[in-house]
C-alpha cells in the first residue's frame, strides 16, 4: 500500500509553494483548480478535477510521488455543479467520491507517496482540520485516519513552516522520530525524502508514461 500524507493550511501559508524543491523526475501533480504553480520551475502536471480522469491516470503515473493539490476543490466544485440540486444526494456522492479516491490511491505501490492538500476549516468545537463539505465525511470518516502522515502549514514571524505533531486544537500527527522538530520548513522534498528514509522507500527514477 502507499503512503498517504494530508496537507492543510489556510490559503498563502505556503501549501502549494512547499512543492518548489521537488525535480520533474520525483513528482507528479493532480492539479485540481489549474491555477499556476507560485515558482518558476516546470513540474509535471495535469489540470483536472475529474474523479473519472484521476481514478484512470493514478496507476499508471510512475513518478515516485503523486501531489493532489487543492484537494478540497474536488468536493468544492463537485458541490457547485450540483448546486441546484435539491436533498442530502449531493452530499453522499461528495462524500463517496472523495473517499473513493483516497482508497484507490492507498492501493498504490508501496513505493508510492501521495500528497492530499487542502483548505483547513475549524470544527464545532474549535479544532482545526482539512475542509470538507457537509458532515459526512468529518462526522462517519475521519479523513485524518486514513492517513499515516497529516501535516499543517504555518507561518511564523514571516517564516513558512510544516507542523508535525498535534497542538490539542487540530489534527496534525506523524510518526515518531520522523521529523527532527516540531515545526519544519515547508519542503516537501525534504519532507518526502525524510519519509522515504524513515520507512526505506526505494526512490525509483522513472518517467511517466
Amino acid at each position: 500500500m502507499a503512503i498517504l500524507v494530508m496537507i492543510y493550511g489556510q490559503s498563502g501559508t505556503g501549501k502549494s509553494t512547499s512543492l518548489r524543491n521537488f525535480e520533474p523526475d520525483d513528482v507528479c501533480i493532480i492539479n485540481v483548480s489549474g491555477k499556476p504553480l507560485p515558482f518558476r520551475k516546470k513540474l509535471n502536471t495535469n489540470n483536472t478535477d475529474s474523479y473519472t480522469q484521476i481514478l484512470m491516470n493514478l496507476p499508471r503515473i510512475t513518478k515516485p510521488s503523486i501531489v493532489i493539490d487543492d484537494a478540497t476543490y474536488l468536493m468544492v466544485n463537485e458541490f457547485m455543479r450540483n448546486a441546484k440540486v435539491t436533498g442530502y444526494q449531493k452530499y453522499t456522492d461528495i462524500a463517496y467520491n472523495f473517499n473513493n479516491l483516497i482508497d484507490a490511491a492507498a492501493q498504490l505501490p508501496e513505493d508510492k507517496i501521495v500528497y492530499f492538500i487542502g483548505h483547513s476549516d475549524q470544527a464545532d468545537d474549535g479544532r482545526e482540520h482539512f475542509k470538507t463539505i457537509g458532515k459526512m465525511l468529518d462526522n462517519y470518516v475521519t479523513l485524518e485516519g486514513k492517513f499515516s502522515i497529516v501535516l499543517k502549514t504555518m507561518v511564523k514571524d514571516g517564516e513558512y513552516y510544516f507542523s508535525t505533531q498535534n497542538s490539542g486544537q487540530d489534527t496534525v500527527k506523524s510518526p515518531m522520530g520522523l521529523f527532527a522538530s516540531v515545526n519544519i520548513p515547508n519542503d516537501l522534498k525534504a519532507v518526502d525524502d525524510a519519509i522515504r528514509e524513515y520507512y526505506g522507500i526505494n526512490n525509483n527514477e522513472s518517467e511517466d508514461k
